[in-house]
């Protein structure tokens, strides 16, 4: 995980831009305090729930990430009296009049960035519907509310299927917001934050002028459709499932673990990919894969571990109460399962530490 965090800040110091963590992947002040510039922040949530802890434990600048409804806006309101440098997001005018009213009753400049869409993936403004850019950003701006800047998320990353591709969306991805940023200034107004960022851009980024932050979050931890991506490697993945193993079928080839798809997931993120890695991929207690061997299908509380169909790998002797790892496809909703982290050393089987998480709303 240290090693994860380091690479990409250091990849970001070199492009002269600020590292905005979205904390949506651990859920851990833990983790938060090791990824974050300082205990304070910067920091990127996905829900208000996210906010509010990260808040209890120290966090003063926090963007809410996703776009915000009026019936959120009174916990909003809520944090921001308790010091939170909370800013929000918007990408229709609706939303952006509905935080500027309630900026002006609660006599709170609320900050807030417009979304910009750089791929069609899911929200935000086009750079080409210039008049719904401009009507959003003077509804912030004069309506009571302070305009932050733009943001863009560059989602479709996922579903890259080169290096070479990346580096084309990371491209695009920062051309985006760039452009609005300079359409909303060109009408005079504000735009100090340009805000990008997915993991995979985060790395493959070549040219970052005009944008002002970078948001990347399941880099800290890596998986499955990461390694898929080229982004990282196997060895780069720091979260991992405990199983044991419960039973054998061997006219099936199988061997069953206490690890379903509540402990894992459904996530099917790798079936897209290059090479499908099932429910995910099993490793030695120590974490070292064995050759060609996945969790290959999942119930509720039990998983089935088996050799890749078309493999010429043997399945291993693991005997009844034998340890393993599996490798999640996406950590974001593995690590959702659980309630907290157990910290292990490199090259140790000792719990040095147990870290809390949160989950909800």
């Amino acid at each position: 995980m240290m090693r994860n965090i380091a690479r990409l800040r250091g990849r970001l110091a070199g492009l002269g831009v600020t590292l905005r963590p979205h904390l949506k992947t651990p859920k851990s002040i833990e983790v938060a305090r090791r990824v974050m510039d300082c205990p304070a922040g910067p920091a990127t949530v996905s829900t208000l729930r996210e906010a509010e802890q990260f808040a209890a434990g120290g966090v003063r600048d926090i963007l809410y990430g996703v776009g915000v409804v009026p019936s959120k806006l009174e916990r909003v309101t809520a944090l921001r009296r308790q010091g939170v440098e909370l800013s929000l997001v918007v990408d229709n005018l609706d939303a952006a009049r509905a935080v500027a009213a309630h900026a002006r009753r609660t006599n709170d400049p609320i900050p807030t960035l417009i979304e910009i869409d750089s791929d069609g993936h899911r929200a935000g403004v086009r750079l080409d519907d210039t008049a719904n850019l401009l009507a959003i950003g003077r509804a912030l701006h004069a309506g009571g509310a302070e305009l932050r800047g733009v943001m863009t998320h560059a989602g479709e990353s996922y579903a890259c299927r080169s290096v070479e591709e990346i580096e084309v969306v990371a491209e695009r991805e920062g051309a985006a917001a760039v452009g609005c940023a300079a359409v909303l200034r060109d009408a005079g107004l504000p735009v100090p934050v340009v805000s990008v960022g997915s993991t995979p851009t985060a790395h493959f980024a070549r040219d970052l002028t005009g944008v002002t932050e970078v948001r990347a979050g399941v880099f800290v931890f890596f998986d499955l459709v990461m390694a898929g991506l080229d982004v990282c490697t196997v060895d780069d993945i720091a979260l991992s499932v405990l199983a044991t193993v419960i039973g054998h079928q061997p006219d099936k080839g199988w061997i069953l673990v206490d690890a379903g798809w509540m402990a894992m997931s459904r996530d099917r993120g790798t079936a897209s990919q290059r090479i499908d890695q099932g429910y995910g991929v099993v490793c030695s207690v120590d974490g070292v894969p064995y050759p060609d061997l996945l969790m290959v299908q999942a119930n509720q509380e039990q998983g089935i571990i088996a050799v890749r169909p078309g493999s010429t790998a043997s399945l291993p002797q693991l005997p009844i109460g034998s340890l393993v790892r599996i490798l999640p496809n996406h950590a974001c909703p593995t690590a959702a399962q659980h309630d907290h982290y157990e910290l292990i050393r490199t090259g140790s089987r000792e719990i040095t530490a147990q870290w809390p998480r949160f989950r909800g709303w």
